[in-house]
């Protein structure tokens, strides 16, 4: 956050493009890392029922109300510098957080720092006046537990089996093409017919009834068929809008926005689907790599939209049909409706990402995933 936040103040002070742009790229590094990071650190905190609300409705809720606020400040702030200043201030409210955030427990136990992570589970029981044992881990769990210190592990160790190595390439690819009609959405907005401010905050308002709609599903349906299920929906009415007619205006920035409903719920589900995927010991490591494939669709996303100055309609129907292949990719994922959070590679690789063309072509499961389902494997107690 200090990062994002002094910079940001630094760019006030630019004095040529040259020197904004390399400030930026320091902006956007401690931007997504502090996005990336609290992401994480709140689904290995909070407990299930709490999770996936905090996931959507709270960071990407809070994510929407931010993008809202910035056409409005826009319209009223004028000088780009003091518009900047407006945009950095915020950041420093976050200081104070540092002192009332914990650590992640299950982060602890995977460093054998136990007794920190005893401290922190007492503490969040007696604030929700829940009964713990004295003793959370006995002298043979710890055994258990001891492994995961001695277990280290780099950015290979997301493509060591062919496994995780074929699920690690699916999210990449998944995030990068689902960031490019994100981000291709958003940017087009100030094209479209009207005010550009106003479309702007009409394209962050269509946001929030998208991470309501993205909550609701997660609460019971399996993951994959929901993020596929509105991949469809938003690849279909983006792939519709090649036959409205040039004067139905409204009705293009219509389907435009329920193209973006579409894509920005299975974004957001993203996060939740790759956390839940991947072991505590990389997981961190592994929403940071794929979020990085998303901040390469971002950079691909402008020459999308510059391909609507050669026809209106051809950015519509590449990101459409980007956006269904992706969708139909999505349904070879693994499962993890239902699972408890895996802790170590070992555990990862259980999961079989070819269960779905076994049961296409059985009719059933395999055998594999009904033992993984029926004897799921728990080194600790969920928190």
């Amino acid at each position: 956050m200090a990062v994002q936040t002094g910079f940001s103040f630094l760019q006030i002070f630019s004095v040529n493009w040259e020197m904004f742009t390399v400030l930026f790229v320091i902006v956007g590094m401690g931007q997504i890392s502090n996005y990336v990071v609290a992401f994480i650190l709140g689904t290995e905190i909070l407990g299930k029922s709490v999770r996936i609300i905090f996931s959507t409705l709270g960071v990407c809720t809070f994510f929407a109300v931010g993008y809202m606020l910035l056409p409005l400040f826009a319209y009223f702030i004028r000088d780009w510098r003091m518009l900047l200043l407006a945009l950095t201030v915020p950041g420093l409210l976050c200081v104070p957080l540092w002192w009332f955030i914990p650590e992640s427990p299950r982060w602890l136990i995977s460093q054998k720092r136990f007794k920190e992570a005893e401290d922190i589970i007492h503490k969040a029981a007696k604030m929700n006046n829940v009964a713990v044992p004295g003793v959370l881990f006995e002298s043979v769990e710890l055994q258990e537990l001891k492994p995961l210190k001695q277990q280290k592990v780099f950015i290979l160790d997301l493509f060591r089996t062919r496994n995780i190595a074929t699920i690690t390439i699916m999210f990449l690819l998944l995030w990068m093409l689902t960031s490019v009609g994100y981000f291709a959405l958003s940017l087009n907005s100030p094209n479209l017919h009207g005010d550009a401010y106003l479309n702007c905050f009409l394209s962050a308002l269509i946001e929030v009834p998208a991470y309501i709609t993205a909550w609701l599903l997660l609460r019971t349906l399996p993951r994959r068929y929901i993020i596929a299920g509105v991949l469809f929906l938003g690849g279909g009415v983006l792939l519709l809008i090649q036959l409205v007619p040039a004067d139905y205006r409204l009705l293009s920035i219509g389907l435009v926005m329920l193209g973006k409903f579409g894509i920005t719920s299975a974004f957001s589900m993203l996060y939740v689907f790759t956390a839940e995927l991947y072991p505590t010991l990389v997981r961190n490591m592994a929403v940071g790599l794929t979020s990085m494939a998303s901040r390469v669709g971002s950079i691909i996303a402008p020459y999308f939209v510059y391909l609507g100055a050669y026809n209106r309609v051809l950015p519509y129907i590449l990101m459409g049909s980007l956006t269904v292949l992706i969708g139909i990719i999505t349904l070879f994922f693994p499962e993890s409706f239902g699972m408890t959070l895996p802790e170590t590679l070992e555990e990862m690789q259980k999961v079989k990402c070819t269960d779905l063309i076994f049961r296409f072509r059985f009719g059933k499961k395999t055998r594999d995933s009904m033992d993984n389902e029926e004897n799921p494997k728990v080194l600790i107690t969920s928190f």
